[in-house]
């Protein structure tokens, strides 16, 4: 028997107040997958939201349908239907020892450590079936080539011993950068992505010059993150957006767990 799963992965800021290299994914086992994204899409037509979800659209206007559409979003993460993972590095952890070459791929170079860590796929097979892992990027910057190539690094990741015991594999051709428009679970990535940075980074706190105080939107993704933060309180009630999120004694729960935070150490 054969299992397929697919990976959709964001990225948002590289550098804020407090955190940067923010890099986000969500998979989702396929056989769940067609019922998924029919859930979410109807959900999202029930509440006339026709367009693109994007945490740097939400307004006070759409607050409401946001939030709805959101608790939806979690309820197949509270099912372990979409495993969600969130990395991000802290401004005082310097990156140390990386050549020019190295720093100038930084982003490629997180992103890859992003894949071949976070859901902790050395822990996903305890069988011998294969797994075939299809990887969907919210299109990437840069150029072609650079893009390219960086995707031959991801399907190298199956060669690496702790993806081929448990039988990872990667297909070329499924590794691709995808119009976020068409995906609305990569949507559902980008709010929650877009809020931790936003809550972590204190843009919450950002004040109007205008009038004095924060802005209506400041005010609406603030209380979006809350509904974010309450969702994942249900499952880790000692959740704390700025941590690692607590194995509990369990190293398979980098595998098993619905929803982590992790962070670059460097």
């Amino acid at each position: 028997m054969v299992k397929n799963y697919t990976m959709y992965c964001d990225e948002s800021i590289k550098t804020g107040k407090c955190f940067g290299n923010f890099y986000g994914g969500a998979l989702i086992d396929n056989r769940y997958y067609d019922m998924i994204v029919k859930s979410l899409n109807r959900k999202k037509d029930e509440l006339n939201l026709f367009g693109e979800l994007k945490w740097a659209k939400m307004s006070a206007q759409y607050l409401d349908k946001y939030v709805e559409f959101i608790e939806h979003y979690f309820s197949f993460i509270r099912d372990n239907k979409i495993k969600v993972r969130i990395i991000f590095k802290h401004n005082y952890r310097e990156l140390t020892g990386l050549t020019n070459e190295q720093l100038k791929n930084k982003f490629y170079i997180l992103y890859y450590e992003f894949i071949k860590n976070a859901f902790g796929f050395q822990y996903c097979n305890n069988s011998s079936e294969d797994i075939f892992l299809r990887i969907y990027f919210d299109n990437l910057p840069n150029t072609k080539e650079q893009n390219e190539n960086f995707k031959n690094y991801i399907f190298e990741l199956q060669r690496l011993s702790e993806f081929k015991h448990n039988h990872i594999k990667i297909r070329r051709e499924d590794i691709t950068d995808v119009d976020s428009h068409k995906h609305v679970i990569l949507q559902g990535m980008d709010i929650i992505l877009g809020s931790i940075q936003y809550i972590l980074n204190d843009e919450h706190m950002v004040i109007d010059p205008a009038t004095g105080n924060r802005g209506k939107r400041t005010i609406a993704k603030e209380q979006l993150y809350g509904v974010i933060y309450n969702n994942v309180k249900k499952i880790y009630p000692s959740f704390n957006p700025g941590e690692p999120t607590d194995i509990k004694g369990d190293i398979s729960n980098q595998w098993e767990q619905p929803y982590r935070h992790c962070e670059f150490i460097t």
